[in-house]
């Protein structure tokens, strides 16, 4: 298994809003950067999924799972673009922000520190595990701890 982190902007398309869609999850549309449509054509089925706030709020604020396999973008005739389809397992029990994981050491190497505008980043196992544990989940069981 894999971990990744995508962006979304809450007003565009909130954590809420992809909880609401259940297990059908739902069409990661839109992004047109060839290096995050080739992280989405790298991930596998039950990837694990940090979904973070960008631009208002600027944290993460649950963990969702790669519900379909990357396939052409429903949102565009342009045969470049592909998407993957998410959905929501767990909300983050205390969601994790961007100056929470810069303050972090272990985390200093993070995409999302690095690469900070990249919609659609990997994360480390080690790094999926720190921001879990800031969050208050255990990555096991995607349950409080």
């Amino acid at each position: 298994m894999k971990y990744w982190l995508m962006k979304s902007e809450p007003d565009a398309w909130s954590w809420e809003q992809q909880k609401a869609k259940g297990q059908a999850g739902e069409e990661w549309s839109g992004i047109r950067n060839y290096t995050a449509r080739n992280f989405m054509r790298d991930m596998k089925l039950g990837d694990r999924v940090f979904f973070y706030h960008s631009n208002k709020g600027l944290e993460v604020v649950g963990i969702a799972e790669v519900s379909a396999l990357s396939a052409p973008d429903s949102t565009t005739d342009d045969e470049r673009w592909d998407c993957v389809h998410i959905r929501a397992l767990a909300d983050m029990p205390k969601p994790v922000t961007l100056k929470d994981v810069k303050a972090n050491p272990k985390l200093a190497e993070m995409s999302l520190v690095k690469s900070f505008r990249l919609s659609v980043q990997p994360v480390l196992a080690s790094e999926w595990k720190e921001v879990c544990r800031m969050g208050g989940i255990d990555p096991k069981t995607l349950k409080p701890v």
